[in-house]
């Protein structure tokens, strides 16, 4: 299984795990709950640094595929998208759905955890 499988195969049962345990029914983000939660990510993203995904420090309110020192899809870098609350739960809904021939593969489908994912990700400035 390449490296790519292997993190998305252990994000998903990371999340999903935490979902379960903890899943209330409310929609407000939990920024702790967020951080915990965004450990899946580790894989492939960092808060500070470029990896197999871009950094996502300050990533709320910027324009998608901007992160000058990182190579986006072609279809990323088209998209027009700027991150914000809503454009980024539709995108952990789906990323390949929102952007066609984008290189994210990765899907959350519990709301309450990509609003806690979201709630932390807006604190990362």
């Amino acid at each position: 299984m390449n490296r790519i499988a292997t993190c998305a195969v252990m994000a998903c049962g990371f999340i999903a795990a935490v979902a379960l345990a903890s899943a209330d029914g409310t929609s407000k983000g939990d920024p702790v709950r967020g951080k915990a939660l965004y450990q899946a990510c580790g894989g492939c993203h960092s808060i500070d640094d470029n990896d197999l995904g871009p950094r996502h420090r300050g990533v709320v309110g910027r324009r998608a595929g901007s992160v000058e020192d990182y190579s986006y899809s072609a279809a990323l870098k088209a998209s027009g998208l700027t991150w914000d609350e809503v454009t980024l739960d539709r995108w952990l809904i789906n990323p390949s759905a929102l952007v066609p021939g984008t290189k994210m593969f990765f899907k959350i489908d519990d709301a309450q955890s990509r609003a806690d994912i979201i709630a932390y990700l807006k604190g990362q400035k």
